[in-house]
């Protein structure tokens, strides 16, 4: 993934908005005024949610008729997942060492006293 389109999905999912009408998607596509029901905004708002969604590569959407579908994108939130995954690996890794090093820290102080 495009270093500009992770900032982009990262962006996108930062509104609490864009993240209810991505959890809704999760459970299947729905049209545009079904994502908007519970939303405490107009349908025109919403449906700027859904174009930085879609700009974003988060979710996919299509036009039949007068009414315009929904559905997740699952490789691009993969790919954001995967950015994650990596730096999660790395933070693991250093904070398993922080905590060996706090663990052999008071055999070191106990061996100090013991020299003095």
């Amino acid at each position: 993934m495009l270093n500009e389109q992770l900032t982009q999905v990262f962006h996108a999912l930062a509104d609490p908005t864009r993240r209810a009408i991505v959890d809704r998607l999760v459970l299947g596509q729905a049209p545009v005024s079904e994502l908007a029901k519970p939303l405490a905004m107009s349908l025109a708002a919403v449906v700027q949610h859904v174009q930085i969604l879609e700009q974003s590569g988060v979710i996919v959407t299509h036009k039949a008729g007068r009414v315009r579908t929904c559905r997740i994108e699952p490789r691009t939130l993969r790919a954001a997942e995967t950015w994650i995954a990596q730096r999660r690996g790395l933070w693991e890794q250093r904070l398993d060492r922080l905590g060996q090093l706090l663990a052999e820290e008071p055999e070191t102080m106990d061996a100090r006293k013991e020299n003095s």
